[in-house]
């Protein structure tokens, strides 16, 4: 029951997220765009793959073995998609470490690589270093609570 809160905590937020949106811009000395959206939830499940179906039955979720993707046009600018990634993950992952919660929010970014820069000079903890991928750049942080927290600026 607790986990079943957490997963509604979450999702409910997800979408007042939608039904609140602003742009979550916070700009700097620079006028420098730092967040723009939340582009994932993870959490730690018992048993991922049973997750998935029950969101699938019983809210119509589209999912696969990696979640499901909710795709969003962009408040500034109509034109372009944006895309948020909801997926379970195995109770025994070490993807949030150090963190020891059971969640882990990706955070979408416009410049990643200055963002890094301003956050050094910030210093704020930064786990890792700067990946390319097929879906963009990531890079990951923690925050003062212990959250570990994704950055990511996808491609295109």
């Amino acid at each position: 029951m607790k986990r079943f809160s957490l997963v509604f905590t979450l999702i409910a937020t997800f979408f007042l997220g939608f039904a609140f949106s602003r742009n979550m811009t916070t700009p700097n000395h620079n006028n420098m765009k730092k967040v723009t959206g939340i582009g994932g939830i993870f959490f730690k499940s018992k048993d991922p793959k049973a997750t998935n179906q029950w969101y699938k039955k019983h809210l119509g979720f589209d999912t696969t073995p990696y979640g499901t993707s909710f795709e969003w046009l962009q408040a500034n600018d109509s034109t372009k998609k944006g895309l948020t990634q909801w997926n379970p993950f195995d109770e025994h992952t070490t993807y949030f470490a150090p963190s020891e919660k059971e969640f882990m929010i990706n955070y979408t970014v416009d410049d990643l690589e200055a963002l890094v820069v301003e956050l050094r000079k910030e210093n704020v903890t930064i786990l890792d270093e700067l990946e390319n991928s097929d879906y963009g750049k990531f890079i990951h942080i923690i925050d003062p609570e212990g959250n570990k927290i994704e950055l990511w600026e996808p491609k295109g």
